[in-house]
């Protein structure tokens, strides 16, 4: 059976946010999306729920982090080449996030990442899975 997960993760302002993401490429399902929230498709069975901060903190008595000051996750996120890590990298930053390390070359793995507009860390990768060294 494939399971699904769902991160759900904070945001000040869900229709920038939504903006943002949709900016990068990402469909909605409207079945699960709101004023409250929005459900972002990531693949198959992956997705990450944007929820506003009040309702957000419905979920929790603690207190919500500031993933702008302080990392609460690393989302990492394969891609099919890295001409799509460096495309979406782009799009990213067009749309207003950052990236907050330079993109690194792994030779068989590639990767780069941005920083969402509340902070959120998407780091993005590629795997040439016919390049990875051989095991001594």
């Amino acid at each position: 059976m494939h399971k699904q997960i769902y991160v759900n993760l904070p945001v000040r302002d869900l229709a920038r946010s939504r903006a943002f993401f949709a900016s990068l490429g990402f469909d909605f399902n409207a079945q699960f999306s709101n004023d409250q929230g929005a459900c972002m498709i990531i693949g198959e069975n992956i997705f990450a729920m944007l929820l506003a901060e009040p309702f957000f903190q419905g979920f929790t008595s603690k207190p919500i982090a500031d993933a702008r000051a302080t990392t609460e996750v690393l989302t990492c996120l394969s891609c099919e080449s890295r001409a799509e890590v460096d495309a979406l990298v782009a799009k990213a930053l067009a749309a207003g996030g950052r990236a907050p390390n330079p993109k690194q070359d792994h030779g068989f793995m590639y990767g780069h990442g941005f920083e969402d507009l509340d902070g959120h860390v998407w780091e993005l990768s590629y795997m040439d899975m016919g390049a990875i060294p051989a095991q001594a």
